[in-house]
């Protein structure tokens, strides 16, 4: 079994970093692809980031060049390193792990952790 829970998450002004980790409680994690998703209040949920089972990385255009997703498999985590944050970065961000192929679209992932919030004031 699966068992994601997030950390990092806080209030951080404009411009500054957050570090976002996931750390999984199941004993099959090198297995999964794992993600990064965010909702903001009244919006839709957006992908943010990616690291699959073979390492290889996608990230949203929105954070292109200010986010970074790696993972430790060995410490059955994965984090999510952001930068330059701005104030429409605000949402509620969650990790998912899913056993599918590599995707951006949040059906493919099995698992999800139940959220941490990120705040960026101007």
């Amino acid at each position: 079994q699966v068992g994601l829970v997030e950390s990092g998450g806080g209030l951080v002004q404009a411009g500054g970093s957050l570090r976002l980790s996931c750390a999984d409680s199941g004993r099959t994690f090198s297995r999964y692809s794992m993600g990064w998703f965010r909702q903001a209040p009244g919006k839709e949920r957006d992908f943010i980031a990616a690291v699959w089972s073979d390492y290889s990385t996608s990230y949203a255009d929105s954070m292109k060049g200010r986010a970074t997703i790696s993972r430790d498999n060995a410490k059955n985590t994965v984090d999510l390193q952001m930068n330059s944050l701005k104030p429409e970065d605000t949402a509620v961000y969650y990790c998912a792990a899913g056993l599918g192929g590599p995707t951006r679209n949040w059906n493919a992932y099995q698992y999800w952790g139940q959220g941490t919030q990120v705040t960026v004031s101007s």
